[in-house]
């Protein structure tokens, strides 16, 4: 017999960021808050919580994130809906997640302690609940993003060199990407613009800045379609 037991409706938000590895190298990286209470008590998760009865989705998405993280987005969309019957071992429950992508200064924001921590988004722990599963998703949709929107607009800002864009793209899509073919593509491709400024104080030729053109949109125009995550990545348009 169909139970009818209520089903709790929650919110989770995938936060990256580009901070250097050991190497010195960007990376993607994610921020994860240590578990409380039970279930999954000590384990480490995404920025979450329920949905209050007065407050909408994202109302309560930048509520928790504001709680647990004191960050403050620019840049948030919701990804998906979890909902398996097996997600949660204490009831059932409906995660609605979002996603977030931040510039390196509003990642410093991030209030760090012993149950707040960053975290390389390819090299995680074992999560809780199906953190695991929505992480490998959102970085999926992330890298095939990168093939036909500016989302890399949100992790630099308004102006930026095409060095600085090409990084992101490396540090996304983990793999180099030859300078000059990368320019050629990006300056025929009608997306970024030269604001007419040069970044100055270096010793060498100083690098143009652009900015985008505002003709490829930012988010997604519809609902998104879950594809099964895979750590296999089809590679973008963008050239090597």
């Amino acid at each position: 017999m169909t139970s009818t037991t209520a089903i709790g409706l929650a919110v989770s938000t995938v936060i990256f960021a580009l901070r250097a590895d050991e190497t010195g190298a960007p990376q993607v990286w994610l921020p994860l808050v240590r578990r409380t209470r039970e279930p999954f008590f000590q384990r480490w998760a995404l920025p979450g919580g329920m949905v209050l009865t007065d407050e909408s989705l994202e109302g309560a998405a930048r509520r928790n994130l504001g709680e647990t993280t004191r960050l403050e987005p620019t840049y948030l969309e919701q990804l998906y809906a979890f909902g398996d019957v097996d997600r949660s071992p204490d009831q059932r429950m409906v995660s609605i997640v979002y996603w977030a992508l931040v510039r390196p200064d509003e990642a410093e924001r991030v209030s760090l302690g012993d149950n707040v921590r960053w975290f390389a988004a390819d090299d995680l722990p074992d999560l809780a609940f199906d953190h695991n599963l929505i992480v490998d998703y959102a970085l999926w949709r992330l890298r095939t993003k990168m093939e036909y929107s500016r989302i890399a607009h949100a992790f630099l800002g308004p102006r930026f060199t095409l060095a600085e864009l090409r990084e992101v793209y490396e540090a996304v899509l983990q793999k180099p990407l030859d300078p000059a073919n990368f320019r050629r593509q990006m300056e025929t491709s009608g997306v970024i613009e030269p604001t007419g400024e040069v970044v100055t104080g270096g010793r060498h030729r100083p690098p143009r800045l652009y900015r985008y053109t505002g003709d490829v949109e930012l988010v997604d125009a519809g609902p998104l379609t879950k594809s099964p995550p895979s750590r296999t990545i089809a590679p973008a348009r963008i050239s090597a």
